[in-house]
C-alpha cells in the first residue's frame, strides 16, 4: 500500500523510518510541502481510527486519514505506540537534547544512535518556556513527533528542568515527564563563610531540624575530624566549623529536596519518576565534602537521585567552551565521581553543557561512571547558523536585534560575550554571517537572547520566529545536517568511554 500511495502523490516525501503496521492499518509520516502529516492508510475503511482528527480520502481501493501534527493526536498516537512515550532512562550515560524550537529533535536523534547513550528528547525548564511562550505539553508532544518519525523504540526520557515548587511537578506530570531536576538554588546561603562564630552557631541552631529528622550535634558527630575513604580517593577530615558551615548553606536544600521527592512520591505513587538535584548555581564551586554531605542527607532520608548537577571549577559560560583549569577539573571530576559511586552510582550532570568539548574529552577519557549532559541553546545557534547560510538578511536583523537586547537579556547568565567585540553590520559581508556563529562573543550574544527572539512580545520581534521557521522548513535538509554534525561533534568524545 505505501508504493500505491507513493506512486498517487509524488510530490509527498514519506519519512519511510516512521511507517508501522497496526490492527490492519500503516501509520506513516509524509511531508507535504512544507508541512508534515501523520497518515493512517488501510485497503479496509473499517481499520482507520477515526477518533484521531483528520481529513478522510480514498485512494485506488484504499482509504487514508491525513491528520494534523496536533496534541490530540499525539496523545492518541501515544497510547496507540507506547514506544512515543517517556520513559525512565536510569543510571545510564544519557544526554539533554533542549529544543526551544522544537524541530531539531530529527537531527538530535540521528546523531545520538550513533552511540549507546540515552536521548532525553523532552528537555525544558519553566525559565525556557516563559521565555519561548511554549508549554510543557507542547515540548513532550515535539518529542512524540519525533522518535515516531525515525522509528526509535529504544525509550526517551522527559525532564522537567530547574522545577522549583509542586505546581511546577504537577505540570510537568500532567505532560507526561519523566525526570525532575529540582532547583534548589534560592535555599542556598552563598555568604557562608563570611558569617561571625556567632551567627554561624545562631544559623545553624535555627536549621530545621525536625525536618531533617536528626540534631545539630548528632550531624557534627556524624561528619567531622573524619577521613572518608571512596573506592577511588579520600575526602579529607574537616571541622566541626566547616561542617556546620556545609549545613548552613545546604540545610534547606536538602529539606526542599526531600520535600518535593515525597510530593512526588505521594501524589503520584504510579507515575514513573526519576530525581535529579541541580545544586550547579552556587557562587563557588561544591567542595567534595559539599558533595558527599548533601548526598549523604538525602539517603539517610531517603531520597533517591538518578544524577546530581555539582558546580563544578572554572566557568561553564552559555554557548561556549570551558574557561579554567582542565587538569583540576578532571581530578576534582573523579572525586566526584567516587562520591556517586558510593551512593549508588548516580550520573554526574553536566548542566550548561553546550559546547564544552574540552570537558568532554576529559569525562571520555575516564572511562568511569555514568554521565547526564544537558543542552539547548547550542541547537538554537545552529537554527540561526542555518539562517545565516539561507536568508543572510533575516539574520542580521536578528544579530542587530540582539545587540540591542543583550544588556536587558544577559541580566540572568554569567557571561563574558560583548557585542562590541562583533563586527558592525556594514563591514560583514554575507559569506562572513556563518563564521559568526563560531565567535564566542557572537554565540553568546545570540545565546542570551533567544526569549526576545522567539517570544514575539515586542513589537520590534514580532516576526522573527516565524519568519526562522519559514526559512528551517524550506531548508529543513540544511538545518539536519548542521544539527546533526554540531552534536557528532558533542558526542564522539565520549565515544572511547563506551
Amino acid at each position: 500500500m505505501i508504493q500505491k500511495y507513493r506512486e498517487s502523490y509524488p510530490n509527498e516525501r514519506i519519512y519511510e523510518e516512521s511507517v508501522i503496521e497496526d490492527e490492519g492499518a500503516l501509520f506513516f509520516l509524509i511531508r507535504d510541502h512544507l508541512e508534515s502529516f501523520l497518515i493512517i492508510l488501510s485497503e479496509n475503511k473499517e481499520s482507520i481510527d477515526l477518533s484521531f482528527e483528520g481529513e478522510l480520502n480514498s485512494m485506488d481501493n484504499a482509504y487514508f486519514l491525513k491528520c494534523q501534527k496536533n496534541q490530540h493526536n499525539a496523545e492518541l498516537l501515544r497510547d496507540r505506540f507506547p514506544f512515543t512515550k517517556a520513559v525512565l532512562v536510569g543510571k545510564n550515560n544519557s544526554y539533554g537534547l533542549g529544543d526551544r524550537l522544537g524541530n531539531a529533535g530529527v537531527a538530535h536523534m540521528k546523531s545520538i544512535q550513533k552511540t549507546s547513550f540515552r536521548p532525553v528528547l523532552a528537555q525544558q525548564s519553566i525559565r525556557e518556556l516563559q521565555r519561548t511562550n511554549r508549554t510543557a505539553q507542547e515540548v513532550m508532544d515535539a518529542a512524540t513527533w519525533t522518535v515516531f518519525q525515525v522509528g526509535y523504540k529504544e525509550g526517551f526520557g522527559a525532564d522537567g528542568d530547574h522545577l522549583k515548587t509542586e505546581a511546577d511537578i504537577d505540570l510537568m506530570i500532567e505532560a507526561g515527564y519523566t525526570m525532575f531536576t529540582i532547583d534548589p538554588s534560592e535555599y542556598v546561603v552563598n555568604n557562608v563563610m563570611e558569617l561571625s562564630r556567632d551567627d554561624l552557631h545562631k544559623k545553624y541552631s535555627e536549621l530545621p531540624w525536625e525536618l531533617l529528622s536528626t540534631t545539630p550535634e548528632a550531624v557534627v558527630e556524624m561528619y567531622s575530624e573524619k577521613d572518608f575513604q571512596l573506592k577511588s580517593g579520600t575526602i579529607d577530615k574537616v571541622s566541626a566549623k566547616m561542617v556546620m558551615s556545609s549545613m548552613i548553606k545546604y540545610g534547606r536544600v536538602i529539606t526542599h529536596t526531600k520535600k518535593l521527592s515525597e510530593y512526588l512520591k505521594e501524589k503520584y505513587p504510579d507515575h514513573p519518576a526519576e530525581l535529579e538535584l541541580s545544586v550547579d548555581e552556587t557562587d563557588e564551586p561544591t567542595t567534595p565534602f559539599e558533595h558527599y554531605l548533601i548526598v549523604s542527607e538525602l539517603d539517610r532520608l531517603g531520597v533517591e537521585l538518578v544524577s546530581l548537577a555539582p558546580r563544578f571549577c572554572g566557568d561553564f559560560e552559555k554557548g561556549i567552551d570551558f574557561k579554567g583549569d582542565l587538569e583540576q577539573f578532571k581530578q576534582e571530576y573523579k572525586l566526584h565521581l567516587a562520591i556517586a559511586e558510593e551512593f549508588g552510582g548516580y550520573k554526574l550532570s553536566i548542566h550548561s553543557g553546550s559546547d564544552k568539548f574540552s570537558v568532554y574529552e576529559a569525562i571520555g577519557s575516564l572511562n568511569r561512571g555514568a554521565v547526564h549532559v544537558k543542552t539547548a541553546g547550542t541547537s538554537y545557534l545552529e537554527a540561526l547558523r542555518t539562517v545565516a547560510e539561507a536568508d543572510p538578511e533575516l539574520f542580521r536583523e536578528i544579530l542587530e536585534y540582539s545587540k540591542g537586547r543583550f544588556e536587558e537579556d544577559k541580566k540572568t547568565y554569567h557571561i563574558t560575550g560583548k557585542p562590541s567585540d562583533i563586527p558592525p553590520d556594514d563591514e560583514l559581508r554575507d559569506e562572513d554571517l556563518v563564521k559568526l556563529l563560531n565567535d564566542d562573543h557572537a554565540r553568546q550574544v545570540l545565546h542570551v537572547t533567544y526569549g526576545s527572539i522567539l517570544n514575539g512580545s515586542d513589537p520590534g520581534s514580532s516576526d522573527f520566529k516565524k519568519r526562522m521557521m519559514q526559512c528551517l522548513k524550506v531548508h529543513e535538509d540544511l538545518y539536519e545536517i548542521n544539527l546533526e554534525n554540531h552534536f557528532d561533534k558533542h558526542l564522539s568524545p565520549f565515544l572511547g568511554s563506551e
